[in-house]
């Protein structure tokens, strides 16, 4: 019989773990969190010491009993979520359930789900850190109280259904200043020159820099054919070169920041995504006949600190897959302010295992997040690459142009990361006095850019630089704005909607520091000292709330009443013959009756594109959404006509083959093309 409980938060891990220890360990998941506030009301005791009241979470009363079934029956009980706030704060409720004293020798945390890792950690037993507990406790109380003052005001003064929160809010203004931006943006015209010249048979590249001994910032036509003028032969005299050496070092391992962020980048997964596999390859997965194996370590963490037996095994990694002369020399890294630095960074659990040698066990997506991580790690510890670089000056008649080349001298860690776009570019063997030819002179006129919209990758960006929040709250984050209808994702990119503007207009009017960056980054920072100071949480949180009171009381005195209009759909009802109405509702846009509530019919919200459907040809092709939010293409007669593409068609045929042409982002720009793969053109600038 089992004489030892060990009680983890996730039946995969449950199963992982149970497999490393021996007959006399009884391994159970708790699901999660088993106690919460209550989702009816507040929960929380504002006069006394913002007591919170915490009630066993619906759902979870068999798991509780069939986890105190078994601690009856053991000698020793373990506890062992996860090592963060939030695992910490399952252990201290799992501890309160079952009647253990948090002070005794209950709690076991890893960073990795290995045999050595888990059987080592249970032989070290220690407290619950109440510091991580409160750290915890003062954050979910403090969402709670904005959250439930917040939210109650726009169901009132908007329509139900809405919500507002402490970084939810301030990233929704983030996003809708650069909209702002966007708007206001009044493109300013520059020129540049672009040069062809050859040496021999080479050609190369160069860019016009100075002219009469100054640098070059043409702004109009004008000033660019003074430039051109100037130039009266195709020979040049090259008039200064210069060769040197550079050197780039490699990025360091993931934080839970920085793998969203690459992970959209290169592999375009959303941070939901990214989460959810990182949990799959932590908790275990099965490796040949044996038993399942966590393949990296903790995925939420802020460090980018490595073990020194970490850093050993990468080392071994290197010297047999790629030579000593690839092993590098990493600096030790010091862990930030406020970072849950008991953790290291994100890196495989047992760097020997090559992505290439596991993929069978892994699925696609599995693979793609193994590989990236792996690779991320190995080239920390390994050496620099080395690039020969030149820059020559090419004159005539005091007009400067300057070509830069470059040559990857030893790849180093590039061998590794191959997410880099470092390329060799050369230029011929010069020297000062020789003589070039050009081939081509090119003046192009160009138009500043607005800022772009952020993806979710500059999103988490800007929020981890800013201070807004942690890592573990930026998918919830993303995922709530979508959800509420507050954003939109368009072609990867975050587009406040109106629904969002009218939210963010309130909430910035009436509580301006709710929508401060810089109020929100120092809120996390006192927060942040309640794990690490002995500060007393409830002072934190009355800090914040007593201002925070007589804002929602004014703001419930004065918000007017806030109409959203419907607009006309331009067509009747084809049920009672009332005029259609455009509303808005928590999944976007879509049709209703407007003899509501006596009519309920609704139809979804289409979009022509003025494209005849190219398979029945009677039809509208219309913009629909699929369940995952990705836009696609079909025809209106659906389902009597079931076409569908997921790229825009133009409404012309293939020149070769007579199929139907579609637009697509190839080469950072749109082309025309046709899905047989036989034809492309490009699009012109006037027709984006």
């Amino acid at each position: 019989m089992a004489k030892n409980l060990v009680i983890v938060e996730s039946p995969t891990k449950a199963k992982t773990i149970s497999k490393y220890l021996g007959r006399s360990y009884k391994v159970m998941a708790s699901k999660g969190h088993l106690r919460d506030l209550p989702k009816s009301r507040m929960g929380i005791d504002i006069e006394n010491d913002y007591e919170p009241e915490y009630i066993t979470i619906r759902g979870k009363g068999p798991v509780i009993q069939e986890i105190k079934k078994e601690a009856k029956k053991a000698d020793h009980i373990y506890l062992a979520s996860d090592p963060d706030r939030e695992g910490e704060a399952i252990a201290y409720h799992l501890a309160y359930i079952l009647g253990l004293d948090p002070n005794d020798d209950i709690r076991v945390s890893y960073n990795e789900v290995t045999k050595d890792a888990v059987k080592e950690a249970l032989k070290h037993p220690r407290t619950v850190n109440q510091q991580l507990v409160d750290a915890q406790q003062a954050r979910r109380v403090l969402d709670r109280l904005v959250g439930y003052n917040l939210s109650p005001i726009l169901w009132k003064k908007v329509k139900r259904g809405l919500s507002a929160g402490r970084v939810q809010s301030v990233t929704l203004k983030m996003i809708i200043d650069r909209e702002n931006e966007i708007k206001a943006f009044k493109p300013e015209e520059y020129w540049t020159i672009d040069g062809k010249f050859k040496k021999g048979r080479q050609q190369f590249e160069a860019n016009a820099l100075q002219f009469k001994g100054q640098k070059l910032d043409l702004k109009n036509e004008a000033q660019t054919k003074q430039v051109i003028d100037a130039l009266d032969s195709d020979e040049f005299t090259v008039s200064k070169v210069e060769a040197n050496e550079r050197r780039r070092y490699p990025q360091k391992p993931f934080t839970t920041s920085s793998l969203q962020q690459e992970a959209s980048k290169h592999l375009h997964f959303r941070t939901g995504k990214t989460m959810m596999i990182a949990q799959q390859l932590y908790e275990g997965i099965k490796i040949k006949s044996g038993a399942s194996q966590g393949l990296i370590t903790y995925m939420r963490t802020d460090s980018t600190r490595i073990s020194a037996g970490a850093s050993k095994q990468a080392a071994d990694v290197i010297r047999e897959q790629y030579g000593d002369s690839y092993l590098g020399t990493p600096k030790q890294v010091k862990g930030k302010q406020g970072a849950q630095d008991a953790h290291e960074a994100i890196r495989p659990t047992d760097p020997s295992k090559l992505p290439k040698d596991i993929e069978q066990y892994l699925t696609k997506d599995q693979f793609k997040l193994y590989s990236l991580i792996w690779s991320r790690f190995i080239a920390s510890q390994m050496a620099p690459a080395i690039f020969d670089t030149v820059k020559a000056d090419i004159e005539q008649n005091q007009v400067v142009f300057r070509a830069n080349g470059s040559k990857i001298k030893f790849d180093g860690f590039l061998k590794v990361y191959s997410y880099s776009k470092d390329k060799d570019n050369l230029l011929p063997e010069l020297a000062v006095g020789d003589i070039v030819k050009s081939v081509q002179i090119d003046p192009k006129q160009h138009f500043t850019n607005p800022p772009a919209r952020y993806t979710e990758a500059s999103l988490i960006k800007t929020l981890e630089e800013q201070g807004v929040g942690r890592p573990s709250t930026y998918s919830p984050t993303v995922e709530t704005l979508l959800k509420r209808y507050y954003v939109k994702l368009e072609a990867r990119r975050f587009e406040p909607t109106e629904l969002g503007m009218i939210v963010n207009d309130l909430i910035s009017e009436y509580f301006p520091e709710i929508v401060d960056p810089k109020f929100t980054a120092e809120m996390e920072n006192q927060l942040d000292k309640i794990e690490l100071t002995d500060v007393k949480w409830q002072s934190v949180i009355d800090k914040y709330y007593q201002p925070f009171a007589k804002e929602v009381q004014k703001a419930e005195d004065n918000i007017e009443k806030v109409e959203i209009k419907d607009e006309p759909a331009g067509f009747n009802c084809d049920v009672c013959g009332h005029p259609m109405v455009i509303k808005v509702g928590r999944y976007g846009k879509f049709y209703a009756c407007s003899n509501f509530p006596e009519c309920r019919n609704t139809k979804p919200f289409v979009k022509e594109i003025g494209v005849t459907c190219p398979k029945c040809g009677k039809g509208q092709v219309v913009e629909r959404k699929s369940k995952k939010n990705r836009l696609f293409y079909g025809c209106d007669r659906y389902p009597d006509c079931d076409f569908i593409s997921w790229d825009k068609p133009v409404g012309r045929n293939c020149p070769k083959c007579a199929h139907f042409l579609v637009e697509k982002k190839k080469r950072g720009s749109k082309q025309v093309v046709c899905p047989n793969g036989d034809y492309e053109e490009a699009v012109q600038r006037g027709d984006e």
